[in-house]
């Protein structure tokens, strides 16, 4: 029997970032994306991300996870909205689970903060880690993207500056997407975090990307999205 600690626990480790809260706020701006849509989210954590689409009328959600906590608060959360019918929910990476499935509407907040693995601030290990330089999930995401894409249809995607939106576009192009940078913000960076983090991505990125004030410091963050070029219109 799973006791109310173990429950607090796995839900205080899954709980949504200042990231998460910039995705949503780009999902509930442009609902029109996600109405009607076929939406998937990579790295699904608590589901938060797959339920504003649901609020904003998307006919299916899909989650994939490596977490097992990840997966069942995913589920649990979208049936509790209502959602049951018209939803799934996978254990696996990246893109694994959907093989030969595509979407119109992919969501993504993976680890791409560049550290190596460990827990920070009660996190999960996996939560944050995103290798030296930020884009050990990163590269590969975008490499098998342009597959589950729907030739109409858009991804949202957290991005830290401070690892190269400019390489990021330039692994999009390879497969034929378009990079367009539809919100930025500034979010804390905890000490915990800056403790960890490659320290020659700090030490370049200060003072452009990262913004120290006294003991406190702010990291800019992009939300891209990225379209099959071949699209019509723009992606923003």
């Amino acid at each position: 029997m799973v006791s109310l600690g173990e429950i607090v626990s796995a839900a205080d480790r899954l709980r949504p970032s200042d990231y998460t809260a910039a995705l949503v706020h780009c999902i509930l701006q442009r609902a029109d994306w996600a109405r009607g849509a076929r939406v998937l989210d990579v790295g699904c954590g608590s589901g938060v991300l797959l339920a504003a689409a649901g609020a904003a009328g998307a006919a299916h959600l899909c989650g994939v996870d490596i977490e097992a906590d990840a997966v069942s608060t995913t589920a649990s959360l979208l049936d509790t909205l209502g959602h049951a019918g018209h939803r799934d929910v996978y254990r696996g990476e990246m893109f694994g689970p959907v093989a030969g499935r595509r979407f119109d509407l992919v969501l993504a907040n993976l680890p791409h903060f560049p550290m190596n693995e460990a827990a920070v601030d009660g996190r999960l290990v996996t939560w944050s880690a995103g290798g030296p330089d930020g884009r050990r999930l990163m590269d590969p995401f975008i490499d098998g993207l342009a597959a589950h894409l729907a030739p109409e249809g858009r991804a949202l995607v957290m991005h830290n500056s401070f690892i190269g939106v400019d390489r990021t576009r330039t692994a999009a192009a390879r497969h034929g997407l378009t990079v367009d940078i539809a919100d930025t913000v500034m979010v804390p960076l905890p000490q915990a975090k800056l403790a960890v983090m490659t320290p020659k991505v700090l030490a370049h990125e200060t003072g452009r990307s990262i913004r120290r004030f006294g003991d406190y410091a702010f990291g800019e963050v992009s939300v891209l999205a990225i379209t099959h070029a071949t699209r019509k219109g723009k992606s923003t």
